[in-house]
């Protein structure tokens, strides 16, 4: 759901930005749009539809910043220390502040701390995205999962370093108070600055590709949750495991309806935030209450049922009720530069966590109850932990899965 909010606010944002839209009821509409548009792709393309769009907007994604990233760095003469610079000059505001650690996350102690809150939850959430985990369902064996794994980390390790150059690029070539007045505000700096570079023909490109990077991850989250509510919840739980393929791709179906029509209302409430910064809540969400289970089931042969539930539902309910009880929801001051406070909701203050970021505290606590949940159990089955261990190193029957 943090994802889809993530995704829906950024789609929101581009399109108005491409069609000059201005005000929250007109961008309210156009993520409303948006969001139809999206449920029609995954309702009629499915995974492979799905798996197609993901191959093709990486390729051009990683392509069009690396052209962008050249650009730029040629308008001034291939010298990184000349672009930040002119990125300094730009913004009175910030001054130098903007080229040494703790502009947002070294102002006081609290700030300091969530930015270790915010980096526990993007190097520990990776690994515990569902949409991410469902790749692999995808990949003949597991030699190429992990062959793909390492593509993976080669490549978006090299694209998170171009985008250093993007964020200083837009910085010195458009300006921060333009990135702000612009709809989606801090999400529209890199278009703005490729119709800085290239005028609107490089701005329709870069929203283009965007765009189909919003579509792809929005179509694997609804795919992932329709696919859960259908398999796991309608038939597991509700019928007992004895309804039917068809029971289960039409209730499938009907859950991506539902899960997008959420996404949009979430989408419009959550407009005006910094979507890298809604990724981070998703991926502190993730590692919270995905991974100590995860971690947990393949590498402590101890581990039961009672401490996967306990470290699953501990660290979702910690992790959410952290974050609505933040300041990213309520009770952040107003900005000088947009006259509105940052939070989701205006006007209001009940914030009682003082981190914009819940991993500092929800992750340890996840990894604490699925510790506790387990020792606390006498159940212990070594037979099935002997089963699952040969499965995850060598990848034992997922053939059979696959082919089912």
């Amino acid at each position: 759901f943090f994802y889809l909010l993530a995704q829906m606010a950024g789609a929101g944002g581009l399109v108005s930005l491409l069609l000059g839209v201005d005000g929250a009821a007109a961008q309210n509409i156009v993520i409303a749009v948006v969001g139809v548009v999206m449920i029609a792709y995954v309702m009629i393309g499915g995974m492979k539809g799905t798996t197609w769009v993901q191959i093709i907007k990486a390729v051009l994604l990683i392509t069009a910043t690396a052209i962008m990233t050249v650009w730029v760095l040629g308008k001034f003469g291939f010298n990184l220390s000349s672009l930040m610079q002119q990125a300094v000059d730009r913004n009175p505001a910030a001054g130098e502040k903007l080229l040494t650690p703790g502009l947002k996350y070294g102002i006081n102690t609290t700030t300091k701390i969530d930015f270790i809150s915010l980096s526990l939850a993007l190097v520990l959430g990776t690994a515990g995205l569902p949409h991410v985990l469902q790749r692999f369902y995808t990949v003949p064996t597991s030699r190429q999962a992990r062959k793909s794994v390492e593509w993976a980390i080669w490549l978006i390790g090299g694209f998170y370093l171009l985008t250093l150059v993007i964020g200083y690029g837009a910085g010195a070539l458009v300006g921060p108070e333009e990135i702000a007045n612009a709809p989606g505000k801090a999400n529209a700096a890199a278009p703005l600055l490729a119709n800085a570079l290239g005028g609107s023909v490089l701005l329709g490109i870069v929203s283009g590709i965007a765009f189909a990077t919003i579509l792809a991850v929005v179509a694997g989250l609804t795919i992932t949750t329709s696919a859960t509510f259908a398999h796991d919840l309608y038939n597991q739980v509700f019928k007992n495991g004895t309804a039917t393929s068809e029971q289960e791709v039409k209730v499938a179906r009907y859950a991506a309806l539902g899960g997008g029509v959420i996404a949009i209302l979430g989408g419009m409430l959550a407009k005006d935030q910094n979507v890298a910064f809604l990724v981070a809540l998703a991926f502190a969400v993730a590692a919270s209450a995905n991974l100590p289970t995860i971690l947990y089931s393949l590498f402590w042969r101890r581990f039961n049922t009672r401490g996967a539930l306990w470290s699953m539902y501990g660290g979702l309910i910690s992790a959410i009720g952290l974050i609505v009880f933040s300041p990213v929801v309520s009770g952040k001051p107003v900005d000088p530069l947009t006259g509105k406070s940052p939070s989701m909701l205006q006007g209001v203050d009940f914030h009682l966590f003082p981190l914009d970021n819940p991993g500092l505290v929800s992750i340890p606590l996840g990894f604490f109850l699925g510790w506790l949940g387990t020792v606390t159990s006498r159940e212990f089955n070594r037979a099935k932990y002997a089963e699952m261990e040969v499965r995850s190193l060598t990848g034992h029957g997922v053939a059979e899965a696959i082919e089912h």
